[in-house]
């Protein structure tokens, strides 16, 4: 692991102000937490689906850049699967697949149930 790469991930200031925390990070794999406060609603009521995609975003930052690559999201796919219930929000990252500019990982985003709320295809450049 980078230290300061991790640093730098560490002292995201939007994921700060959202409440988003990470509870684990390693070379392809992260799990991040956000509580979910009435700052994170929309006019329905229900977690505002940008709150959503950046708990996501970045739960792919921890795990991708990890390795000591600075890597950076070019693409992403999202789909909403259910409105999130409980006071939390979990998301995990995954690395399928990595090469040496391209990687491609998924990350599920479960709610205080355990039930998937969201799943998001991020691809990233890596900047060696």
């Amino acid at each position: 692991m980078d230290s300061n790469i991790m640093h730098t991930v560490c002292n995201d200031r939007f994921a700060k102000y959202i409440g988003a925390e990470i509870v684990k990070a390693e070379p392809g794999y992260a799990v991040v937490e956000m509580k979910i406060t009435d700052n994170h609603m929309n006019g329905l009521n229900i977690v505002q689906g940008g709150a959503i995609f950046t708990l996501a975003d970045f739960a792919f930052a921890a795990a991708s850049n990890n390795n000591g690559i600075v890597t950076v999201g070019v693409n992403a796919n999202i789909s909403y699967l259910k409105s999130p219930e409980g006071s939390r929000l979990t998301a995990v990252a995954r690395e399928l697949k990595a090469g040496r500019k391209i990687c491609h990982y998924d990350v599920e985003v479960n709610d205080g149930n355990a039930d998937l709320v969201a799943k998001v295809h991020f691809t990233g450049y890596r900047k060696k």
